[in-house]
């Protein structure tokens, strides 16, 4: 096989590889599952004691995951007449080196590799797998195929995302046109006076539909599926990170209300969220918990018509200027894991410069951020806050933290695209600074090891994108609640223990023009009230400014962290997340 491989038989080398890697990944979900499993059920203890061959099966099953997704991107590109050179190398890239890394061992950090061997993947199984995919790991992600890419790159086309859907290519062609026209000329103004990020871009963004774009129709938003949502996350957090996560607790506020809250709840908020005439907050994370939601202390007793708030918040951003919170709180004294955990839809009013928590029994103190500007972070601390008893989500105590694991399948979906954007923007800039700066009489650009890293970041932005839209966004419904992530599975059929959904890593560009440093990890001041009209459909109007076209945009970023957080809906008899 050579470099420019034909694209037939490229597929079918891929095709080939991907059944190997399946059957790896088979006998490693088998002996894990051995491994946490006591009697047919997993076993919270030996969960904890086997960490890191469970970690490690959930990277095995993200690279398998992607090898799968990409051969169907080059399939939906070669039907559509898109997959040409590039594609093809970013394609034999990423099988190249993702095949000789699941035999190998998975980087997981600087310190840590998980080998196959490491999930009790036999050595025969392994040097099947080798033999089984040595065509393409000798060929795939070689010096060679790596500057052919860097080459392709360099007019700055990345390769088709064939997403094999015309209105969501609109889509992306209008967001990326606010981006480049309404936020990077701005934005790292914004980031140097740590402000918030101006309202009347919140205001265009409300009038685009972007707070109400997978909100049923019914409710005054889009309905447009979680496909849409990745596109415009990504296009946006290309210009700016912050922008583009403006979406995310509007995204969380309505998944919660439309999928855990009553019908009245639902007519009462789910419009004036998808108008953006109320901006929500989310308020989960409690200063030494981080994660362990279960472990949460923040109480809610009843009081009459009212439930009384009390308790500290940490992290939790956009938190002055937000109208609602979404409000994680102990309603059961006697629980101490997540069964007595309530969710509350609790209102408050908008805060200014002057005042920022006006609210009676609610103060607040800013988190100063070195980047993610834009929003602001804050600790917040609550005595005896009053939230309406009516606004208890669902309209039953103990259902919050079920409530809250139904949502953030959709919002660790949002986070992985607005990385991708990220990723997408950092690799711009670092390509662009590659070829502007001369050493010894040429482009840095031209340096086979320079352009080799911008080659893979081609590739495993490509890759990222496809796991965030090809897999996730387009099997999540927008219209029940999923009991378990969507994918990967690591535990056979019928068990009821955690699945560890995983990570994907993209690596970015380490240089930052001096011209462009700090731009999209920025923010804006704001007024700090807004009057929005009444809630309506703006299917028609998207579609129509669709049509006007795009430009390309920068943004500036390190590295790209991680895409995906496991997410997992826990036994009933563990205390909390692991």
């Amino acid at each position: 096989m050579t470099a420019n491989a034909g694209a037939a038989d490229l597929l079918d080398t891929c095709a080939e590889a991907l059944a190997a890697a399946e059957s790896l990944l088979d006998r490693a979900r088998a002996n894990v599952s051995a491994l946490v499993t006591r009697s047919g059920r997993i076993d919270p203890a030996l969960l904890d004691r086997e960490q890191f061959a469970v970690h490690g099966f959930a990277w095995m099953a993200t690279y398998v995951e992607a090898l799968r997704q990409m051969r169907g991107w080059a399939e939906r590109g070669r039907a559509a007449g898109s997959f040409g050179e590039l594609e093809s190398l970013i394609l034999q890239a990423a099988y190249g080196e993702y095949c000789a890394q699941l035999a190998g061992g998975i980087a997981l950090s600087q310190g840590e590799v998980a080998r196959p061997g490491d999930m009790g993947v036999p050595d025969a199984a392994v040097e099947s797998f080798r033999r089984a995919t040595a065509a393409i790991v000798a060929a795939g992600s070689t010096a060679a195929v790596r500057q052919r890419i860097a080459q392709l790159i360099a007019d700055g086309r990345f390769g088709e995302t064939a997403l094999g859907d015309e209105t969501l290519e609109m889509v992306r062609d209008q967001f990326r046109r606010f981006a480049e026209e309404q936020v990077a000329p701005h934005c790292h103004a914004w980031h140097k006076a740590d402000a918030l990020i101006p309202i009347d871009i919140i205001e265009q963004l409300a009038d685009l539909g972007v707070f109400g774009l997978t909100v049923p129709e019914g409710y005054g938003g889009l309905g447009m599926g979680k496909a849409a949502m990745c596109v415009v996350t990504e296009e946006l957090a290309r210009g700016y990170i912050g922008v583009g996560s403006l979406g995310t607790r509007s995204e969380i506020a309505a998944e919660l209300i439309r999928l855990g809250g009553t019908e009245a709840q639902k007519e009462q908020w789910l419009s004036k969220i998808a108008s953006g005439e109320l901006l929500p907050t989310a308020v989960f994370t409690e200063p030494g918990t981080g994660s362990d939601l279960g472990a949460l202390k923040t109480r809610a007793v009843r009081d009459g018509d009212v439930y009384r708030i009390t308790g500290n918040k940490t992290w939790i951003t956009h938190a002055a200027r937000s109208d609602i919170m979404t409000l994680l709180a102990r309603t059961d004294p006697d629980s101490k894991d997540h069964r007595g955990l309530s969710m509350f839809i609790a209102e408050k009013p908008r805060g200014t410069d002057a005042d920022p928590f006006p609210a009676p029994g609610m103060t607040g103190t800013e988190i100063r951020v070195l980047g993610y500007r834009g929003m602001k972070e804050y600790e917040i601390g609550f005595d005896d806050f009053a939230v309406a008893a009516e606004n208890l989500l669902g309209g039953e105590e103990g259902h919050g933290f079920r409530q809250l694991m139904a949502t953030f399948e959709s919002a660790r979906v949002q986070t992985a695209a607005r990385a991708v954007g990220v990723a997408q923007n950092a690799m711009e800039l670092g390509l662009s600074y590659a070829k502007d700066r001369i050493q010894f009489g040429r482009p840095i650009a031209e340096f086979p090891r320079v352009a080799g890293k911008l080659a893979w970041m081609a590739v495993e932005t490509m890759i990222a994108r496809q796991l965030t839209y090809s897999r996730r966004a387009r099997r999540i419904p927008t219209g029940a609640a999923t009991s378990r992530p969507a994918w990967p599975s690591c535990w056979p059929p019928g068990s009821p223990g955690p699945t560890p959904t995983t990570r994907c890593r993209s690596t970015a560009a380490t240089a930052t023009p001096r011209s462009t440093r700090s731009r999209g990890c920025c923010a804006t001041r704001a007024s700090s009230t807004s009057s929005r009209a009444p809630p309506r459909s703006r299917r028609t109007s998207l579609r129509a400014a669709c049509l006007a076209g795009a430009t390309e945009i920068p943004l500036c970023c390190h590295k790209i962290l991680k895409l995906f957080e496991p997410l997992t809906p826990y036994p009933v008899a563990q205390t909390g997340p692991p």
